[in-house]
């Protein structure tokens, strides 16, 4: 082989070689490139907390669940709508339904009791004036007919008037006006004819006149002893005829527009169970009593076998089809609702073959029905909207730059300081409706041992402590345990509380720091207070939850609190001793719920 051609031999090889090495280098580094381009395509995020943005998988910094692949925006079909992954949605609990049209129903539920009929109570009075000489009725509830004696009386008026008769009949021939005059003197007593004749053919005086019953019915009070003097029209005994009475249902002010005289009322009686009763609401009274603040709402019945007896227990329902129009209305439940203000939303549901996205929608609101709104405008038939879990997804739509609850405009708001590559943030706003919305539609339930009842425990005890200042108006221990609170809440071992009870106490947890961030600033019992009518139903909810109660716990309600839409608290005692108004209506609530051991 010649020199020319080994070189040229060599020179191919190196060029060979050199092209080799560069695809091993080049080549490969890009290979390694598109790897890491397509590892960072993913941002990983908590299911409970949004805020939480990773590059790669792990764990939660917060709660240490495990972090979720964040879906990619960029195949979204709207700007505005919040895309979320299926195991996000089963970790956040979001339930939905479909909007469908019926008719809205009101349902009232009323206490009250059975009384006698006020126009068939009578007072038994004496005609005679005199000492009572014999009682034949001895007590109350004794049955008495019209006609029969009650009492008989002896009357030294009543002897000169016998006196007069005799002798005024002694010359009646000749002057008859004095003899009627003197029978028309006992008339006026109620002494009848026959007695009168009886005088005049006898000769003698009687000593003791009967007292007769007017009416039949039962004696409700007896009013003289033997030996008593009474005077003319002077009350003896109470008589009321029970043939017919009244059930008398209270009405709180803020359920008196429901109330109407026609309306069917379903009744029960504690005292007669498995029995159901139904009447005609007759009158609906037009005061409010100044110190219940209940108004009273009436029912004519008639008393068949004597089965009702005055002060009887009744629980009655009245249900009102409000509907105005022809067609039905849209009617959905309250969790699927969020309240700022004067705004009302809810989250709409659209799904396709890869996507399921959720879009804010503001609607207006008709009456309340007891645990449903009927929807007056912003949805309609057919729309699927989010039911539990509503809070959930506004946190994340907040997070994500999407119009939400408080920030209808959308756009990315501010997480805070950045540690890295992860975006940290305060903790998102949660307050005890979105609690309920995440835990709550039936409330939601998880078991904790005995080491997390005992760590709770403490939270519960401050909490009455709390109640108890804000109920005897005392302004600096409602504000010492305000800031008890809080500290004990931040100093629960997170460890303690496993899988589902871990999320749930995650939320009250958040729900309770919230409510008390600015418990060290408070200069007004008034502050106090409104931050109590949301911490009391996130303990209510929390010893539900938990079922942490080793003693028999009371849910109170009061109708006035919360600008009159009724607020409830906890308390380990039936006394009613109102947080939320101190003082001022101290006693103004009532017994809603015993959660027992």
């Amino acid at each position: 082989m010649t020199t020319k051609a080994k070189n040229i031999l060599k020179t191919s090889g190196i060029l060979v070689l050199g092209l080799f090495l560069g695809w091993l280098i080049f080549g490969g580094s890009q290979t390694e490139q598109t790897i890491h381009k397509d590892g960072d395509a993913h941002i990983w995020t908590c299911s409970m907390h949004p805020q939480i943005r990773m590059n790669e998988p792990g764990k939660c910094p917060i709660c240490g669940m495990d972090l979720i692949p964040l879906t990619s925006d960029a195949s979204q079909s709207n700007p505005n709508a919040l895309q979320m992954s299926e195991d996000a949605m089963k970790l956040a609990n979001v339930q939905t339904m479909i909007v469908g049209a019926q008719d809205a129903n009101k349902e009232l539920r009323l206490n009250g009791k059975v009384q006698i009929d006020e126009r068939k109570l009578y007072a038994q009075s004496t005609h005679i004036p005199g000492r009572i000489e014999q009682l034949t009725i001895n007590f109350t509830g004794d049955r008495v007919n019209r006609g029969q004696t009650l009492a008989y009386v002896y009357s030294p008026d009543l002897l000169t008037a016998q006196e007069e008769l005799l002798q005024a009949n002694s010359i009646k021939n000749t002057q008859p006006e004095l003899f009627e005059a003197a029978k028309q003197k006992l008339r006026n007593w109620k002494i009848g004819d026959g007695s009168i004749n009886k005088i005049i053919s006898s000769g003698k005086l009687i000593q003791q006149f009967p007292i007769t019953a007017d009416v039949s019915g039962i004696v409700t009070a007896k009013k003289v002893e033997l030996g008593d003097y009474v005077n003319r029209g002077m009350t003896i005994y109470e008589i009321a005829d029970l043939s017919s009475l009244w059930v008398l249902f209270d009405v709180y002010e803020s359920d008196i527009p429901w109330v109407k005289v026609g309306n069917k009322v379903s009744y029960t009686l504690q005292s007669l169970p498995g029995e159901t009763f139904e009447g005609t609401i007759s009158f609906v009274d037009p005061f409010i009593n100044p110190q219940t603040r209940v108004a009273s709402a009436r029912i004519d019945v008639k008393n068949v076998d004597n089965k009702l007896k005055p002060e009887m227990f009744a629980s009655g329902i009245i249900k009102n089809n409000v509907t105005k129009s022809a067609t039905k209305d849209i009617v959905i439940p309250k969790s699927a609702v969020m309240w700022t203000g004067e705004r009302s939303i809810v989250y709409i549901k659209n799904s396709n073959s890869n996507t399921v996205e959720f879009l804010l929608r503001e609607i207006r609101l008709g009456p309340s029905l007891g645990n449903e709104f009927v929807v007056n405008s912003g949805l309609e038939v057919g729309d699927e909207i989010v039911t539990n879990g509503t809070f959930a997804v506004d946190a994340a739509a907040q997070l994500a730059g999407k119009p939400s609850m408080m920030n209808p405009e959308g756009g990315k708001v501010n997480t805070g300081h950045n540690h890295g590559e992860m975006n940290m943030s305060n903790e998102n706003e949660m307050d005890n409706s979105d609690i309920k919305n995440q835990t709550n539609g039936s409330l939601k339930k998880a078991s904790i041992d005995n080491n997390a009842k005992a760590a709770l425990q403490p939270i519960v005890s401050e909490y009455f402590k709390l109640n108890q200042a804000l109920a005897s108006d005392d302004f600096k221990t409602a504000k010492n345990s305000s800031i008890q609170l809080l500290k004990k809440v931040n100093a629960i071992n997170m460890s303690l509380f496993k899988e589902e009870a871990h999320n749930l106490w995650m939320n009250y947890q958040k729900s309770i720091k919230k409510e008390l961030e600015h418990a060290e600033h408070y200069t007004t019992l008034e502050e106090i207070r409104k931050v109590d009518l949301l911490l009391s139903n996130t303990l209510i909810d929390l010893v539900h939850s938990f079922k942490l109660n080793n003693e028999v716990f009371y849910v109170l309600h009061c109708p006035m609190a919360n600008n009159n839409k009724g607020a409830d608290w906890l308390s380990n005692s039936k006394d009613i001793k109102n947080p939320f108004y101190g003082k001022a209506m101290l006693t103004c609530g009532e017994v809603k719920e015993t959660i027992n051991k």
